[in-house]
């Protein structure tokens, strides 16, 4: 007699689960999507093989994950174009199903194949893809599981430097000061990490495009909404002050319409942003080879200026010292400038 029908079913290779997602992602069709039923069962599918991915790439909490099923996934989401999938119905996908995605995605990204990161590769070869990630923050329904899935892939300086290259970079600009907060600010953590992860890269963009960059940037800065303007002032300073980008940071304290904007944040009734402004205001003051037109701004403002410096304080804490030392130098050299006559002739 035979009971092999109490034995455990056999665990399903790694491309068995690829193509269970594969079909069942592909069952989200546009009629399968209009039918309430249809549609439940066909989500409840996708959840049950984002389910069993987690537990290949995670373990399931009786078997730890096999590195190799790990390569294996990652090799098969590729070959199977699941990764392009994934991005375009992620807008159908339930809640539970995302967050096995998100958990997953990560661990995708990093395998590799000798020296080579397949996910990434499979980017690199369509890129489209980052560009409809960047778009979804116009959907806050899946907004911040995009946002979460982008900065994965632009952990990677080949994704970042073509995001930041691409059309939909200058979006940015517009998704940091939308009026869902959450969104607004899940667009400006990445916003912030295309900026700062990775020096070189960024250092070769803002070179390229210093002008079409800050012109868009001065906006941020001079934002309506308090949150942007201290955000965008303390990122500013965050990547101005990057050694690679000494060269671009020496160019931005030569022009007048930059030391304006942040003379203006001087006197803004944030004392944070007071703060930060006077941190990028100090190195347009602290130059040596300050041109004409600075020297005359600081001139015509330096009572004003002078009166500001005095009452400006960052409050009780360890920093205290160096700068009260950073602004007595300021201070001093605003009276230099005082001082001279006739600067405008």
């Amino acid at each position: 007699m035979s009971f092999s029908f109490f034995k455990p079913s056999r665990p399903k290779t790694p491309q068995e689960v690829v193509k269970a997602i594969r079909d069942s992602l592909m069952a989200l069709d546009t009629k399968t999507v209009v039918e309430v039923k249809a549609l439940e069962k066909a989500l409840e599918e996708v959840e049950k093989n984002f389910s069993s991915l987690r537990g290949m790439l995670s373990g399931d909490g009786e078997a730890e994950p096999n590195a190799d099923q790990a390569v294996q996934l990652a090799l098969e989401f590729c070959k199977e174009d699941v990764i392009s999938l994934v991005i375009h119905k992620l807008h159908i996908l339930g809640w539970e199903a995302r967050k096995d995605l998100l958990h997953c995605w990560s661990i995708l990204l990093k395998q590799q194949v000798s020296e080579t990161y397949c996910c990434v590769q499979y980017f690199e070869e369509h890129f489209e893809l980052l560009d409809s990630l960047v778009v979804c923050y116009d959907n806050k329904e899946i907004a911040l599981h995009s946002g979460s899935m982008l900065r994965e892939c632009i952990k990677f300086p080949s994704l970042a430097k073509y995001v930041l290259e691409s059309a939909c970079f200058e979006l940015f600009f517009k998704f940091v000061e939308l009026p869902n907060f959450d969104v607004a600010s899940d667009a400006f953590s990445t916003f912030k990490d295309l900026l700062t992860k990775h020096e070189s890269v960024v250092s070769d963009f803002l070179t390229s495009h210093y002008s079409e960059f800050f012109d868009v940037y001065e906006r941020l800065l001079t934002s309506s909404n308090y949150v942007t303007r201290r955000q965008s002032l303390k990122l500013l300073s965050d990547f101005l002050l990057e050694p690679p980008n000494s060269h671009i940071m020496k160019k931005f304290i030569l022009e007048v319409r930059y030391l304006k904007v942040i003379m203006t944040l001087l006197k803004d009734s944030s004392k944070n942003i007071q703060i930060s402004a006077f941190h990028i205001f100090k190195i347009f003051v602290a130059n040596p080879n300050k041109p004409q037109e600075v020297k005359i701004i600081l001139a015509r403002n330096h009572e004003k200026l002078l009166e500001l410096l005095h009452n400006l304080s960052p409050g009780k804490g360890s920093e205290d010292d160096q700068f009260e030392e950073e602004k007595e130098l300021i201070i001093e050299e605003i009276q230099k400038m005082s001082g001279l006559q006739n600067l405008e002739h």
